[in-house]
């Protein structure tokens, strides 16, 4: 009888340490933290842009193949003045496809838009985060400053109107890519103190392979 209750004793305290240490595993798994994100891609189609345009084409659909089909995108143009030329989601590849080669129309358009493009983008982030997502900014092109002034880059503003949204967007990710070496060492120069080292993705045309995951990281993916 003493037998029996030491064997079953010891049964129950082998399954009271199991129970116990099943609840400590499952408590300290953290959970996938899933966010909506909303990626504004700023695309120039300019006439010095246009010898890298197909292989930048082929970046955004491969970008938008990977993102969750409940993230939102957006389409900025920059040739001439800037304007939205897509809204959706990522599922929409064939539209978001359409909206992109229509760039390749501005062959003989030496002109851009970048400030305002990208100051744009960041309004939409601020709209787009009222809407509950995660927004975050693609710039592709070579960041050529042409045309009328007012529309060009003010690096000396860019960094505290970025300092501005980060205020309301503490999440907010940038990535610029296909520019030459000087102007993405502009960019990092500028923007890095702001958004940091993890938030701001500079790519140069060595490290396009690697952008992807990149670029998932700054987005909290």
């Amino acid at each position: 009888m003493n037998k029996r209750l030491i064997t079953l004793g010891f049964i129950f305290l082998a399954i009271a340490v199991i129970a116990k240490s099943l609840f400590v595993a499952i408590k300290s798994i953290e959970l996938d933290d899933f966010h909506k994100s909303a990626v504004i891609f700023v695309i120039d189609g300019s006439a010095s842009n246009q010898k890298k345009l197909s292989d930048e084409i082929k970046y955004v659909k491969s970008l938008c193949a990977i993102l969750d089909p409940e993230d939102a995108v957006k389409i900025i143009k920059v040739t001439g003045g800037s304007y939205l030329i897509f809204e959706g989601t990522p599922a929409d590849s064939a539209e978001i496809g359409k909206s992109i080669e229509t760039l390749k129309k501005n062959k003989n358009d030496f002109t851009t838009s970048y400030g305002e493009a990208i100051k744009k983008a960041l309004d939409y982030c601020l709209a787009m985060k009222r809407e509950g997502y995660r927004p975050s900014v693609v710039v592709i092109g070579d960041l050529a400053n042409q045309g009328v002034l007012s529309k060009q880059i003010n690096w000396e503003t860019l960094p505290e109107n970025v300092k501005n949204v980060k205020k309301y967007i503490p999440e907010l990710a940038m990535m610029f890519m296909y520019a030459p070496p000087e102007k993405l060492d502009l960019v990092k120069t500028k923007l890095s103190p702001v958004l940091g080292e993890t938030r701001l993705v500079i790519v140069n045309e060595a490290m396009i392979d690697k952008s992807d995951r990149r670029f998932l990281k700054a987005i909290g993916r």
